[in-house]
């Protein structure tokens, strides 16, 4: 058994079989051979073997000729090592000896291997690893034949690894089929953790290198609470998140109870509690949970893994579904944010240093009008059939939002001469979420109707800490003073200029983080769907009183680990189910 820490950033426990996309991209079946097959099994995989070997002879005498002698040789490596005897001998080891498939044997094999070679001291031993990753695949390919199963066309349930998945390749994960996953690069609020949290599975990032000790194939178990990634789980391991699984789920239905009560205190205060979305499918998930609304509807995968951009009738029928879906619940659009890690597939953006800091968000669409005002038109026209509220994203300067408002007029002017319909009075929103917004939160809380405080954004731009990168996960903290101080201003702004303030990072959607912002002032949260529930609990288990108390305390402590600390012993003693 090996256990893996990373950042758990979607909760609950996957157990499963793992799928390692870096380098198989198929399933390995890890079944069990019987006794009286083992020998056919063995002649399968010497066959396997030989015909890796032959492919591996005919790309060296094609390279020799092209590219010449030198070049050709690596491939000729390539086939000694898989014509070598010692090999084939420790594979059929595993098959005679566990009844390992070929597949799973081999693979075992050559993790072990690659593993030995990136542990040597130096670094020339190191530069191999791919080349038996890319012998590795060149056996399972002939081995599974026909029988390979990408990861879309799954058939059995999975927990899938990677080095890293994007977050388009996150949202196309098939729920049905796929437990969890775990990655060794990401960060707590990276864009592919968000998704995660949309499709309701176990996820953990951030875990460093891992794929050389694991194999497609083999038992694994997330647990997207504490952040662990165990691989070959021993039965007593395996028995306890067995049942913390069973646990787990008489929770979430427990919370179910909670769907039609009001999110109040219990001293009668009212808090709005809605909804974050990526899909308009997901308008389904807010009202299964009890939402108030949906206080971010993400736009950015309308136009990610396309070919052309979406039109104006394709952004207004996303719009409707999701209107239609909520009845007379508010909706607040987000305006397009692509760039940093969500690049626009007809125009990638090129040579960004740091896209964090680079051309995103309102910056983008300042500079292509026509994809700006071919949202805001459909966003206006949907305005139309029920309670649409418009937020611009990233703003950092005071002209960037004017910029943005005088857009939108100039819209509002062209469907009026059309005779479109559309809310005249649509309330305007801006994104609070760069540390020069909140500076400035008392100016441009007079040009606007609310505001929404993006903590995800918000928190690795003030600690200088790139949300997506492990290797500074420790720095990246809601709970850090610097942050708390910037969102204390903000919701200073707001009650001096009589406006709403949102919380719609992933910190409103973490219960010790939800109690703190109820003691700051905060009555409007919004958070995934799946965390809805858990939330709602968390207001009606506690009085303002004691939550402006705790509040008080935080604003007096000087590090986030003093502040974590410290929420996470009240949270317990005010919720102890919610934090056990």
């Amino acid at each position: 058994m090996e256990i893996k820490r990373g950042i758990a950033v979607s909760p609950g426990v996957a157990i499963g079989s793992a799928l390692v996309l870096d380098t198989e991209w198929f399933r390995i079946p890890r079944r069990s051979i019987p006794p009286e097959l083992r020998l056919a099994e063995m002649a399968r995989l010497r066959e396997g073997l030989a015909q890796a070997a032959n492919e591996a002879r005919a790309h060296q005498a094609t390279i020799t000729a092209q590219l010449g002698g030198q070049y050709g040789a690596i491939f000729g490596a390539h086939a000694l090592l898989l014509e070598d005897p010692a090999l084939s001998r420790e594979v059929e080891a595993l098959i005679h000896n566990e009844g390992f498939s070929a597949e799973y044997a081999f693979s075992r094999v050559m993790r072990r291997y690659a593993k030995t070679l990136q542990s040597i001291e130096g670094g020339h031993f190191a530069t191999r690893v791919a080349d038996l990753f890319d012998i590795e695949k060149r056996v399972l390919g002939n081995l599974l034949g026909q029988r390979r199963e990408q990861l879309k066309d799954l058939h059995d349930s999975v927990v899938v690894l990677a080095h890293d998945l994007t977050p388009s390749e996150t949202a196309s994960l098939d729920t049905r089929h796929v437990l969890g996953f775990a990655t060794e690069a990401g960060g707590r609020a990276s864009h592919t953790a968000i998704v995660a949290g949309v499709l309701r599975i176990p996820a953990v990032v951030g875990l460093g290198e891992f794929i050389m000790d694991v194999s497609g194939g083999d038992q694994v178990i997330i647990d997207g609470n504490r952040g662990l990634l165990i691989i070959d789980p021993d039965e007593e391991t395996l028995e306890q998140y067995q049942h913390l699984l069973n646990t787990y789920r008489s929770f979430e239905h427990g919370l179910e109870e909670l769907r039609d009560k009001p999110a109040t205190t219990r001293d009668g205060v009212r808090v709005s509690l809605l909804g974050n979305i990526e899909f308009p499918e997901e308008s389904d998930h807010c009202v299964q949970s009890g939402a108030d609304g949906v206080g971010l509807y993400r736009t950015e995968f309308l136009y990610l893994d396309r070919k052309a951009d979406p039109t104006e009738a394709e952004h207004l029928d996303a719009y409707l579904t999701v209107l239609k879906k909520l009845g007379n619940r508010p909706v607040v659009i987000r305006t397009l944010d692509l760039g940093a890690d969500k690049f626009h597939s007809t125009e990638p953006i090129h040579g960004e240093r740091n896209p964090f800091l680079g051309l995103r968000s309102v910056r983008l669409c300042l500079q292509n009008l026509t994809l700006f005002k071919t949202q805001m038109r459909a966003i206006l026209r949907a305005s139309a059939h029920g309670e649409v509220r418009i937020l611009f994203p990233m703003v950092s300067t005071l002209l960037e939002l004017r910029q943005c408002k005088m857009i939108l007029a100039e819209v509002k002017e062209d469907l009026e001469e059309e005779g479109i319909p559309f809310d005249r009075r649509i309330p305007i929103g801006t994104m609070i979420e760069v540390p020069s917004a909140a500076i400035m939160s008392d100016l441009l809380a007079r040009e606007v109707d609310f505001f929404s405080i993006g903590t995800n954004d918000l928190v690795q731009y003030t600690l200088a800490a790139d949300r997506n990168n492990e290797a500074v996960a420790s720095l990246y903290s809601p709970g850090d003073p610097a942050v708390l101080r910037l969102i204390a201003q903000v919701f200073q702004a707001g009650r001096k200029y009589g406006i709403n303030v949102n919380v719609c990072g992933e910190m409103s959607g973490e219960p010790m983080y939800a109690l703190l912002l109820l003691g700051m002032g905060l009555r409007h949260l919004s958070v995934t769907p799946r965390s809805i529930p858990e939330i709602k609990q968390v207001i009606r288990s506690v009085k303002i009183s004691e939550a402006e108390q705790i509040a008080q305390e935080v604003m007096c402590l000087y590090t986030a680990r003093d502040v974590n600390n410290y929420l996470r012993e009240q949270t317990r003693r005010v919720m102890p189910d919610v934090m056990s």
